[in-house]
């Protein structure tokens, strides 16, 4: 029997995620949850702390797959910002991954995926603009969509424009 593409990406990510899901609360983290695409309009829904995002995209670059957007959450209760990256590919079938990573909501910084996905740059400088997220590593991390002296983002939950 063939494995699906599914079951290829779920195994890769669990062999990826190991090694992390006994650590210290503080440390590296990852989950993979199965969902149901017609209800979710995504397959998987991965996890994953900033530290290892980087090493997810990269896996699932590797597995064929390629970026459609990023945006931010501003889960302003928790003191927190969530990057929400969107995954697909192709093939033989449709398979919509999205991968979340928390961090910090005074100083959001996460690493830059530029370097495995150009096409993550203006993603990312958007969501610099209306989230404040700095993407550490980002070849140049300039306004994209506002003036380029705004010292606002205005999709935070305390704005007031």
């Amino acid at each position: 029997m063939a494995t699906s593409i599914l079951d290829k990406t779920t195994d890769a990510l669990t062999s990826l995620f190991s090694p992390y899901s006994t650590e210290e609360e503080d440390g590296p983290s990852a989950e993979v949850i199965a969902t149901d695409y017609a209800v979710c309009g995504y397959s998987l829904n991965i996890s994953v702390t900033p530290n290892l995002l980087t090493e997810t995209v990269q896996l699932l670059d590797d597995l064929g797959y390629f970026i459609e957007s990023i945006t931010g959450v501003d889960w302003i209760k928790e003191n927190a910002i969530e990057v929400v990256y969107d995954f697909n590919r192709y093939d033989k079938e449709s398979l919509r991954i999205v991968v979340r990573t928390r961090t910090d909501r005074e100083q959001p910084s996460v690493p830059s995926i530029t370097d495995i996905f150009t096409g993550a740059n203006w993603h990312e400088r958007e969501t610099h603009d209306f989230f404040g997220v700095d993407f550490v590593g980002h070849p140049h991390l300039i306004p994209l969509l506002l003036p380029e002296d705004a010292d606002f983002h205005p999709l935070l939950k305390d704005f007031k424009g």
